[in-house]
């Protein structure tokens, strides 16, 4: 089934504007220490003892020895949230404080090589993101949880279900994400060129600082007419790209760029809200959601009129309602 909600006009997207980098966004969100702290002890509290300890130490340890660092607050049913490049689980506030707020249990973790992470040098690449992914969900033996990932992490959760399934999987969300295949290929005559990953990988080499200072505009779509710009957005993703590492990072565009999930998609049998946002600079909506959503069984495409690719904090209220509903659907 779609939904699909559109305008008489779009935005036409020019190539400099199709600086394609695939990554999450920050959530602007504020609440007192106090009342985290509740929420998050409870959690503990209510966890089982095997678990526990691995709990305090915020990390999971994958089989090649990476630790992976992740928030769990709340309980109930478990949500999953999988980040974008080149940000980390922070990306998820406005979503997480929310849902954690309405009774959920919500898990996000740093992808190897970005945020608190351990950065190794092997591993940075999408089989190893969706097996550390697993590592997660089985080491906290989740059931029954939802996934939720925003661009390159809707690649990561249709890649942890193509190679693990849906034994622990209830449902999932595609937020701006980067399926079926960014690049432009044979199969794919509508993607990007190599050449604007190549100009991502020259950028980020060169003097990611600045490229990612610069990738703001398009992302949160502040070069649009009327846009209200933010420095307290622009500073946290800056700072969240800058927590990770250079080379997992590097190594990250071109699992973002080249992978097929085609064949994951087809795999997904479980319930499935697909979110886009029609004027997505970074995603284009045409060579991403709209095809996904004819592959994905049981899913549900809704776009967004005018957003960005940083939908989960520009239009936070509408996602995180449209979350919430999905869930207790």
């Amino acid at each position: 089934m779609q939904i699909e909600h559109t305008r008489e006009q779009g935005h036409n997207i020019d190539a400099s504007r199709r600086q394609l980098l695939v990554g999450s966004t920050v959530g602007a969100a504020a609440v007192s220490v106090a009342s985290l702290a509740a929420l998050t002890s409870t959690a503990a509290e209510a966890a089982p003892a095997s678990s526990r300890a691995a709990k305090q130490g915020h990390y999971v340890t994958t089989k090649d020895g990476t630790r992976i660092f992740y928030k769990d607050w709340g309980t109930g049913s478990p949500v999953v949230f999988s980040h974008g490049w080149p940000l980390n689980a922070d990306a998820w506030d406005a979503q997480m404080l929310y849902l954690v707020q309405k009774g959920f249990r919500v898990i996000a973790h740093d992808r190897r090589g970005h945020g608190r992470s351990d950065q190794p040098a092997q591993g940075n690449n999408m089989d190893t993101y969706a097996d550390d992914l697993a590592a997660l969900l089985d080491a906290l033996d989740l059931k029954g949880a939802t996934l939720v990932g925003h661009s390159t992490g809707g690649g990561e959760v249709a890649h942890y279900i193509g190679r693990h399934g849906t034994k622990r999987v209830a449902k999932a969300v595609l937020i701006g994400a980067v399926p079926p295949i960014m690049l432009k290929t044979a199969a794919n005559p509508n993607g990007l060129p190599m050449e604007v990953f190549d100009g991502i990988r020259k950028g980020v080499a060169e003097n990611r600082s600045q490229f990612y200072k610069d990738l703001t505009t398009p992302f949160f779509g502040f070069n649009r007419p009327g846009a209200k710009v933010s420095q307290g957005t622009i500073d946290a993703f800056w700072a969240q790209g800058m927590t990770g590492g250079l080379l997992g990072q590097y190594a990250c565009i071109k699992e973002f760029s080249e992978v097929d999930y085609t064949g994951d998609l087809k795999k997904i049998t479980v319930p499935t809200l697909i979110l886009h946002g029609d004027d997505d600079q970074i995603v284009p909506i045409d060579n991403s959601a709209r095809l996904s959503a004819k592959i994905v069984k049981n899913a549900t495409l809704k776009v967004y009129p005018g957003a960005s690719h940083g939908m989960c904090v520009i239009n936070a209220d509408q996602v995180n309602a449209d979350l919430l509903a999905f869930l207790n659907a």
